[in-house]
């Protein structure tokens, strides 16, 4: 009787420990998932860290040189001095278009 009782005991105890290992948290599937997430998380951070750099050299850019503020202002907003002549040179491929 003792004997039977402690193999059953010991058969619960088995299946108790292969479900905390399998599907609970903390589990082999969790851990796989947190790794997953954790790549994810990584190439994010790297994408964002190059974007930071650039930004960071665009602000030194902007701290030191005089001229990069006009530059910024006539490629990105088409800025004009008084005087100067506007010419727009199209391109090959929106010539053949029309």
């Amino acid at each position: 009787m003792m004997r039977r009782v402690l193999i059953a005991f010991l058969i619960v105890f088995l299946v108790v420990m292969q479900y905390r290992l399998w599907l609970s948290e903390g589990s082999v599937r969790h851990r796989k998932s947190l790794e997953a997430q954790i790549a994810k998380l990584e190439t994010e951070n790297k994408a964002l860290q190059q974007r930071n750099s650039l930004m960071r050299a665009e602000v030194n850019d902007l701290k030191k040189a005089k001229n990069s503020v006009e530059e910024i202002a006539r490629r990105d907003l088409g800025m004009i001095r008084k005087g100067e002549v506007f010419y727009l040179v199209p391109d090959k491929e929106q010539g053949q278009r029309q």
